[in-house]
């Protein structure tokens, strides 16, 4: 009984210190990426446990580059990418797309394509089959003043070699739109658009507007062109408005200062009137004082006193006479 137990102690030991070594060193994997084709050391996969790396992930990708013959691609650069934060198996699966198609595409510039941030596969598979993107509404006005409503299609195709740094779908949009309305501002009468709306895209696709993008333009059709309004009508409607409100504005500028001017002289008048009547006031005193002095006699004051009463009676007898007239006009 004593010897049993440092026996099983020793089973133990041995039994434990076998699966850490399982756990630790995925035999499995080696086995398997072995007979794959792929020479990769325990040690190399013990310090990819060791630096939390999925050795599985690293494998797998490993054999899936091997059996479609990519070229020489190391263990290093996958865990390099994975743990940068990049996607190996989307980088191994575009580096196999692309070697099938016959698109030249190193797995340097592929890591770089993926840790980007754009698709990297996506990219690819864009390059093989172009994808066609649709211009939102595009309003444009002729030189006659007719609005045109416009909607294109581009078809455009990834450039591998500008994906990192260039631009992306809303920039290309943005000079096709451009483009477009350019090109329609350009044009004598809106019917000439109509008539030939391939010029449009010809004309759009000749400026180069795939320069500095990600994409390569290969072609620009135009989907819908449509009458819209009237924009040179309803500008000069608005000039017209302008000019009436403009006229309007200073004819009441006009008569205000025909109404002031008009009752500053009432208000003339009126001064004069007072200061008629206040100097007709002092006539009695002036000479009553000028026949206390002598300096007007009684005779000549009644001279003026007949020639007053005169005064009166003929404006008098021209009263009713001028009436009559204004009754005989009527």
């Amino acid at each position: 009984m004593p010897m049993i137990l440092p026996v099983i102690l020793i089973l133990f030991a041995v039994a434990f210190f076998l699966i850490i070594i399982v756990f630790v060193v995925p035999i499995p994997l080696w086995i398997a990426a072995l007979f794959s084709g792929v020479r990769i050391g325990l040690t190399s996969l013990i310090g990819m446990r060791l630096r939390r790396v999925p050795p599985q992930l690293i494998l797998v990708a490993l054999i899936q580059a091997e059996k479609a013959g990519l070229g020489k691609i190391t263990p290093n650069e996958l865990e390099a990418h994975f743990l940068a934060g990049g996607d190996v198996f989307r980088v191994i699966s575009a580096l196999v797309a692309a070697d099938k198609a016959g698109i030249p595409l190193n797995i340097q510039r592929a890591t770089a394509i993926d840790l980007a941030g754009r698709d990297v596969l996506e990219a690819v598979k864009m390059s093989v089959n172009p994808k066609v993107i649709e211009t939102p509404l595009v309003t444009a006005v002729a030189q006659d003043g007719i609005q045109l409503e416009t909607i294109a299609r581009v078809t455009v195709r990834a450039n591998i070699d500008r994906l990192v740094g260039g631009a992306g779908e809303e920039t290309v949009l943005a000079r096709v739109g451009e483009g477009i309305v350019t090109t329609i501002g350009s044009a004598v009468t809106h019917k000439d658009a109509l008539e030939s709306p391939d010029l449009i895209s010809k004309t759009v696709l000749a400026k180069g507007l795939d320069s500095g993008t990600a994409f390569e333009i290969l072609s620009i059709d135009i989907a819908d062109v449509n009458v819209g309004k009237n924009i040179g009508a309803e500008l000069q409607m608005a000039q017209a408005n302008a000019d009436k409100e403009i006229a309007q504005a200073k004819a009441e500028e006009r008569r205000a200062m025909a109404v002031a001017l008009e009752q500053e002289m009432k208000a003339k008048i009126r001064e004069m009137e007072a200061n008629l009547v206040e100097a007709e006031s002092e006539v009695p005193k002036s000479i009553a004082g000028a026949l206390v002095d002598g300096r007007l006699g009684i005779m000549d004051y009644y001279k003026m006193k007949n020639v007053i009463a005169d005064t009166e009676m003929r404006q008098s007898i021209a009263k009713p006479a001028a009436s009559a007239t204004s009754g005989v006009a009527k």
